[in-house]
């Protein structure tokens, strides 16, 4: 490697870092927040099958499951100024991928919340709860810390995902080292670099996947000693 490459390396690598700070780690973080929130009333909604509302949200998750996460961004930045709704590049980013992680997540907690015994519920419900109540306080709950790895695997996603904001000329990682190239003329080696960022960032999240992981597995673990009534 040249010296003349290697300054452009390390010189670029402060340039790459702040736009992930600035706007790949918080972009990821928001959306991912907001997608869980639209994720687990999709599921819950579904779940107790609410007239109209159920019908509206499976649509939603058969639109948002079944198009390019491009597109969508696309229509939400692009599209719908032609109809007099002019959305901001950030704000535009976010409802995109959140609107797209709400349809994955959807999933995943239907499936999770599926999965708890219809024993549980019974008894709640014989014990004076109502059905709503059960699933806030008893299934949910359960539901939710079931499936925290496969979440985790969307955030994961959802960090490789932001790239796409370039295409609506937010300033992030990607865009920033598109931005090096076009002046350093190294693609190879500055596309390189910013896939190695990602690859930190996203094994960060693993490693804390696997950690939480072990926490939980520990948690299930423990035998809570029964009540004596003394």
């Amino acid at each position: 490697m040249n010296s003349r490459l290697w300054d452009i390396l390390i010189s670029s690598i402060p340039r790459i870092l702040l736009p992930g700070v600035v706007y790949t780690i918080p972009l990821t973080l928001i959306s991912f927040f907001i997608g869980i929130v639209i994720a687990i009333l999709v599921a819950v909604t579904r779940v107790m099958k609410i007239k109209v509302l159920s019908q509206i949200f499976q649509f939603y998750v058969w639109v948002f499951r079944g198009t390019p996460m491009l597109v969508q961004l696309f229509i939400i930045f692009y599209g719908l100024p032609n109809v007099g709704i002019n959305i901001d590049r950030f704000p535009a980013a976010v409802i995109a991928f959140s609107l797209n992680v709400g349809a994955y997540a959807s999933e995943t907690i239907r499936g999770s919340i599926l999965s708890i015994p219809k024993s549980q519920t019974e008894g709640a419900v014989a014990c004076g709860l109502t059905l709503w109540q059960t699933m806030v306080h008893i299934v949910l709950p359960q539901a939710i810390k079931n499936c925290i790895p496969a979440l985790f695997n969307s955030v994961i996603s959802l960090v490789k995902d932001t790239s796409l904001a370039s295409n609506i000329t937010i300033t992030e990682m990607f865009m920033e080292t598109q931005r090096i190239v076009a002046v350093t003329y190294e693609p190879l080696a500055l596309y390189i670099e910013v896939a190695a960022v990602y690859l930190l960032f996203s094994t960060g999240l693993s490693f804390l996947q696997k950690y939480t992981e072990k926490k939980l597995s520990k948690d299930r673990n423990v035998v809570t000693p029964a009540y004596s009534g003394d």
